[in-house]
């Protein structure tokens, strides 16, 4: 049993005020590295820039009915995801280009929105696959 309460987020939104900040969506490809001394700079160049990183988008490819290439991949995205709550986006964003083997791929993807969810982020897949089967 938890002794902390329910955030209220109904009073906190109707507090919400405006900000004069652009939202942007980073492509993870052209992050230098996901290092957080790397993107503690990037986040205060772009807060500097009078811009919030919303959204991040990384491309990932299943291609090889391979179980051990499929959790490389799905660490590799799942560094994007801990990057992505380090920056402060919303979502991040799978584009997923090939699947060899739904079977292998999905279960590693649940567990990565899984992941995405309990750093407060979501996990949005665009591509041949969705997480349900």
């Amino acid at each position: 049993m938890s002794t902390s309460s329910t955030p209220e987020l109904e009073s906190t939104i109707d507090r919400c005020r405006p900000a004069d900040a652009t939202p942007v969506t980073l492509e993870a490809e052209t992050l230098d590295s996901t290092a957080p001394e790397y993107l503690r700079d990037l986040k205060r160049e772009l807060t500097d820039e009078g811009l919030v990183p919303a959204r991040l988008s990384v491309d990932a490819c299943f291609d090889e009915d391979c179980s051990l290439a499929t959790q490389d991949e799905i660490e590799r995205v799942r560094g994007y995801v801990r990057a992505g709550s380090f920056l402060g986006v919303g979502s991040v964003t799978v584009r997923i280009d090939d699947v060899a083997d739904p079977a292998k791929v999905r279960p590693a993807l649940a567990a990565c929105a899984e992941r995405a969810e309990r750093e407060g982020l979501a996990l949005e897949l665009e591509g041949p696959i969705t997480i349900d089967a």
